[in-house]
């Protein structure tokens, strides 16, 4: 007789990465940009431009030789303060109108679109709220484009030269104005990018990446302020009476303090948005370090950044997956079975081992089955299996297999026992107890073998079973069906009793032999003695049932 579980050698198969979070389940789009992130993302907006234009008056103020480019100083300046005073407002009020449009995500499609509908809503919304920071950029770097063409013409008036220096004012305010509502665009929308991301993880491609973001804040904190210097020593050079010790030193100073100011304002933003993303996969990580798989990281961001957290979700999804397959293998198999499976140490064959082993089987399942309903078969049936498993392994046992309405226990393989023998028949004597209790009153026959046999995998390397095959399984098997025609439903064989602890065969009592179905020579018999004495009781009570009812 063979004692084995089977499983498809093969194993599970690999999943691979999800192209979608949501790949089974129904994800209803974003209906539109919350009204609260519009409304932070429009008062970061109207922060850029507030620097842009202390940029634009700290130059106008300190750096732009007005004195030396016109005549007509006062004249000039006052008609520049007025033009930025009207324009300036009503370009930022366009372009928040603009950029406000702009974030609107078209309305849902109706209860009886067609999934090609429904998906090319999430698609739009995709691109509505992962393109708005650029879009935004674009938003603001039109009235800056506009206000240069614009200037310049209202100073040629004066002078060529007024009109190009005056354009290149405002053209390095629009630069540090777009930067910084960029940056703060991509801070403020990070919620509205994640609610995006939970619909399709980031692709990779379209959307500026880190060295795109790091290269914009070396342009603004470094590049810019030192392109206003060198047009500031350009112009110290042409117009040297104007630009005097005291002169050039402020200009110079307001210049070095701009680039502070905008440097150290864009690298915080990009520094804040990188590191908050790096911490966050950098957190969840610890949890997996600490064996809890239960976690997920939220995809914030449109760069590698962001595929970097995508990528770790895909992650932990395959851990989880893979634990998940462990376990049910695990419990298919057992879980030592499982672990040399797939650490690879899996081979056809077997070896010689010293084992003992349980062979329980439910009495009256015959006639059970057919007066009960199958519903409730299998309940009673896996009540009856929860019991055996409790304590053959609380005994260092393993359920090797359910056959049926029968349990095949091992102790010894695949694992070593120092004393399976005394293991299995202390496990034995435990079960019959704990069926026999009133909140489960099953009966079931019980017999205990032990000896050595062979223990491996047989079969194919496309379908194997581990199994151990012997005289032991055989043995007691047989004496599983003695038992369950014997009071006191236990039985154990003589070699069971010889290779276990005294204290353990203190608790049995040899009744006799027997010689089993298929078997050469006589088996000795033992049953608990606990079990010796309440069998004659109960056996005592019927005799004087009868004899009374006589």
């Amino acid at each position: 007789m063979t004692a084995g579980t089977s499983r498809n050698a093969t194993g599970p198969a690999t999943a691979g990465p999800p192209s979608r979070v949501a790949e089974d389940r129904e994800v209803e789009a974003p209906r539109d940009v919350a009204f609260r992130t519009k409304a932070v993302v429009g008062a970061l907006i109207v922060v850029a431009n507030v620097v842009g234009a202390g940029i634009l008056v700290g130059l106008a103020g300190w750096v732009l030789p007005f004195r030396a480019l016109v005549a007509d100083e006062a004249e000039a300046l006052r008609v520049n303060l007025i033009l930025f005073g009207v324009y300036a407002p009503l370009g930022a009020l366009v372009a928040f109108g603009f950029g406000w449009t702009w974030m609107r995500i078209p309305d849902p499609p109706g209860p009886g679109a067609t999934a090609a509908d429904r998906d090319r809503h999430r698609r739009r919304a995709r691109r509505v709220v992962l393109r708005a920071p650029l879009r935004l950029a674009v938003v603001q770097a039109v009235p800056w484009v506009i206000g240069v063409v614009l200037f310049a013409a209202v100073d040629t008036r004066w002078s060529v030269a007024l009109a190009v220096a005056v354009a290149g004012m405002i053209a390095l305010g629009g630069v540090t104005t777009v930067t910084v509502a960029y940056r703060l665009t991509e801070l403020g929308l990070r919620r509205e990018v994640a609610r995006v991301f939970v619909l399709e993880p980031p692709s990779g491609s379209g959307m500026p990446g880190v060295a795109v973001r790091s290269l914009g804040t070396w342009v603004l904190g470094t590049g810019v302020p030192l392109l206003g210097l060198v047009i500031a020593a350009g112009t110290s050079l042409v117009y040297g009476d104007y630009f005097d010790v005291t002169r050039l030193g402020t200009v110079t100073l307001v210049l070095a303090l701009m680039a502070l100011a905008t440097g150290f304002l864009v690298t915080a933003l990009t520094s804040t948005s990188l590191a908050a993303s790096v911490l966050a996969v950098r957190r969840a990580l610890r949890r997996v370090e600490k064996g809890d798989l239960d976690v997920t990281v939220e995809v914030s961001d449109t760069t590698e950044l962001g595929l970097l957290q995508s990528g770790f979700n895909t992650m932990v999804t395959g851990l989880r997956e893979r634990d998940r397959v462990r376990e049910l293998f695990g419990q298919q198999v057992g879980e030592d079975v499982a672990a040399a499976a797939m650490a690879g140490q899996v081979e056809l064959g077997g070896e010689v081992r010293e084992v003992a082993v349980l062979f329980v089987d439910l009495v009256g399942s015959t006639r059970m089955a057919a007066t009960r309903p199958p519903t409730e078969v299998m309940a009673r049936l896996n009540r009856f299996f929860a019991e055996v498993v409790d304590v053959v392994e609380s005994h260092g046992g393993w359920i090797n297999k359910f056959e049926g309405d029968a349990a095949l226990a091992l102790f010894g393989a695949p694992t070593d026992h120092d004393d399976p023998a005394t293991a299995a028949l202390a496990a034995a004597r435990a079960l019959a107890d704990r069926l026999d209790a009133e909140h489960i009153a099953i009966r079931a026959g019980i017999g205990a073998s032990a000896g050595e046999a062979v223990a491996g995998n047989i079969g194919d390397t496309r379908r194997y079973e581990y199994t151990v095959i012997g005289d032991p399984v055989n043995e007691a098997s047989r004496l599983c069906d003695l038992a369950k025609a014997r009071p006191e439903l236990v039985a154990a064989s003589g070699a069971a009793l010889g290779r276990a602890a005294e204290s353990e065969v203190g608790e049995w009592t040899v009744v006799g032999t027997e010689r089993l179905r298929g078997r050469e020579a006589d088996t000795e018999i033992a049953v608990p003695r606990s079990r010796v004495d309440d069998a004659e009781s109960i056996s005592a009570e019927t005799a004087r049932s009868e004899v009374t009812r006589g």
